[in-house]
């Protein structure tokens, strides 16, 4: 097994300054504390790829963020940088460095990554990355308001993990891909179009939702209403009634609304009162809004994502004069209507973005059938129902000699002396009930115990969905000798797991704030208490990838379902006989556990629990594990209790 070396940064400034690293000139400011790593594997034309870099890149100047030191980490010995000078942004400065000069803690995640210099936080992949830069550029200055207006209502754009979100999933990783991946094929008159544009012209297609839309189409009625009233005068014919008045006005009502909030220096108008007729119509009755942005109304960062990848792919296919176009109207009238918010053009002039005019095009496209498909995955999810209780499911499996059965617990009377550990370590500083908090501490035997039994000196130990990190920080203060890696999406979780380490005065610990899949470095043990859904079996294959000793509690057994990454049942023996609609039915009431459920209920629900973690386990086995799944002593210090312990044989 490959260990790190002790965590160290040394001066990579200098060493990016020397003969290994290459300084592209900018404006000569001085720079903070925290650096911004970006890959590099090649340019095209006016474009830096991977399109993560370009996207990033995007925001920093949209944002006119100068708080970062900017790295490009060149995935090629001798990645060729000479043009780089003239599709890079005009007052940006860059330093070239090799992947192997980045900090370990670096090392270990897809790039993007965000961290301050000799810090043991960082942040890593696209959208966690880029929320980041907008938050520390409203920070440095607020009367930026329209950079934070980016993260949405409630700040939560692009904030739930690609894992979960299809949306998200879709704006960080399928586009960025797909695009890339067009762009290094030859473009043929017949060739398809990109599955992934069709689920974004879809998603342009569909209703608007917005916070106080309500409001807002009722203006949109009054505002029809004074158009269809034709202004009649004498002996005024057709073309008459049919004239100026008739016409829709040159900025309608959404796109006002929209940009209203981006142009936060501007006094907002008043808005006059509508007609009783209007403020008495059900809302059922109210016209629909129209799709503006990526995520309706309002301009976000989701936009800002997407424009440098729709840009390269509309660049690339009108420069072939194909077809593709004709079948992708929305995207069309959104790339144009995009190029008028404040701040975009500003942006891409100082990235070199030469914009396609598509307007004199859009009333033809308009015209044209739109191509939408729905991937099988979807079409089954929107047809699922679930009828009747889950006894037939485990007759069925019973037949098939399948039950559920427990291994016993390795060590189930093992406790921490919680009296003799400092204060930071205990649960009740996460700001829980007494009574939570006991529960809480219970739950971290039972992990502690095992992990303690399988850990060996110089280990690194990675605990995923860390949450407040009840279960890093113990791990990390009764294992001195071991690396622990603590794996959160949620920044202000992780926020207060750090300030708690540090009040510790640990050295033996690292936070990255990231979706699983973004932490890619090689460790010996992984760990996750209470990982919602799918995410257990995230944790369980990211483990396995890695030939890495699992030890998992899982929870919230109701949202499993199939994803792009996963389908279930997940072992062959449950596949024979249990159909994805069966095996939901298990996971549905495996949630049903709670001490105020009836007890011939709750022991129901246990058993679907014990099942659906068999079939966990079994498909881990498939990969070369010994698996066992026990459960927590005492049983009451969680509704969900089973553990699911694997190690490599």
């Amino acid at each position: 097994m490959n260990r790190y070396p002790p965590p160290f940064w040394g001066d990579l400034g200098a060493r990016a300054g020397s003969s290994s690293g290459r300084k592209m000139k900018g404006s000569g400011k001085s720079f903070a504390e925290e650096h911004l790593y970006l890959e590099f594997s090649h340019q095209m034309e006016n474009c830096i790829f991977p399109l993560h870099t370009s996207i990033t890149l995007f925001l920093l100047s949209y944002c006119d963020c100068k708080d970062l030191r900017v790295f490009l980490v060149s995935s090629k010995e001798n990645a060729d940088v000479a043009l780089l000078h003239t599709v890079l942004p005009q007052d940006l400065e860059v330093q070239i460095v090799s992947r192997q000069e980045l900090p370990v803690m670096v090392q270990s995640c897809c790039l993007p990554v965000a961290v301050k210099k000799a810090d043991n936080f960082c942040r890593a992949g696209l959208s966690v990355t880029l929320r980041h830069i907008i938050q520390k550029t409203y920070e440095a200055d607020t009367s930026k308001k329209e950079v934070l207006e980016l993260l949405g209502f409630k700040k939560t754009c692009l904030k739930a993990c690609a894992e979960v979100s299809q949306w998200t999933r879709l704006c960080e990783l399928s586009i960025p891909l797909a695009v890339e991946r067009f762009l290094s094929e030859p473009l043929k008159p017949q060739s398809p179009i990109p599955e992934e544009m069709l689920q974004l012209e879809k998603k342009l297609r569909e209703p608007v939702r917005v916070h106080n839309d309500d409001k807002i189409r009722r203006q949109k009625l009054k505002q029809q209403q004074e158009v269809e009233v034709p202004r009649q005068s004498p002996g005024s014919g057709h073309q008459g009634a049919l004239g100026e008045s008739a016409k829709p006005p040159t900025e309608n009502l959404e796109l006002r609304v929209a940009l209203s909030r981006l142009r936060v220096q501007e006094a907002p108008a008043e808005t006059p009162r509508e007609p009783v007729h209007i403020r008495k119509m059900q809302t059922l009755d109210l016209p629909p809004l129209d799709h503006l942005f990526a995520e309706g109304l309002y301009f976000t960062l989701a936009d800002l994502v997407l424009l440098p990848c729709v840009h390269q792919f509309l660049a690339h296919i009108c420069k072939k004069r194909c077809g593709i176009l004709a079948h992708l109207p929305l995207i069309a009238s959104w790339y144009q209507k995009i190029q008028e918010v404040p701040g975009v053009q500003r942006a891409a002039a100082k990235c070199r973005v030469q914009f396609l005019q598509l307007s004199d095009l859009l009333p033809t496209l308009e015209k044209q059938p739109p191509i939408l498909r729905e991937s099988p995955e979807m079409e089954e999810k929107n047809c699922m129902h679930f009828i009747g209780g889950p006894r037939p499911t485990i007759s069925k499996l019973m037949k098939k000699g399948i039950e559920a059965k427990l291994s016993p617990h390795p060590c189930p009377t093992w406790t921490l002396d919680w009296s003799s550990l400092p204060a930071a370590v205990s649960p009740e500083e996460g700001k829980m009930s007494t009574e939570r908090a006991l529960r809480k501490q219970q739950q971290l035997n039972n992990l502690v115990s095992v992990v303690t039994n399988m850990a060996k000196p110089g280990d690194i130990v990675v605990d995923f969905c860390s949450g407040g990190g009840h279960v890093g920080i113990v791990l990390a203060h009764v294992l001195p000798s071991c690396q622990v890696v603590l794996i959160e999406n949620k920044e202000l979780s992780l926020v207060r797991a750090k300030k708690r380490s540090d009040d510790l005065g640990l050295s033996n610990i690292w936070f990255i704030q990231a979706n699983l899949d973004y932490f890619t470095g090689k460790f010996n043990i992984g760990v996750a208490l209470h990982a919602c859904g799918v995410a257990t079996d995230m944790v369980i294959e990211h483990c396995t990838k890695t030939q890495a000793a699992f030890v998992t509690c899982p929870c919230c057994y109701g949202f499993i379902q199939n994803t792009l990454k996963f389908t279930f049942p997940r072992s062959e023996p449950f596949k024979e006989v249990l159909s994805y609609k069966e095996h939901m039915i298990l996971c549905r009431f495996a949630d049903q556990t709670a001490v105020q459920l009836p007890q011939e209920r709750r022991l129901i629900g246990k058993q679907c629990m014990c099942l659906v973690d068999l079939d966990r386990a079994w498909a881990a086995e498939e990969h070369g594990y010994s698996v066992q799944v026990i459960s927590m002593e005492p049983e009451s210090c969680s509704p969900k209790n089973n553990m699911i312990i694997g190690v490599p044989v």
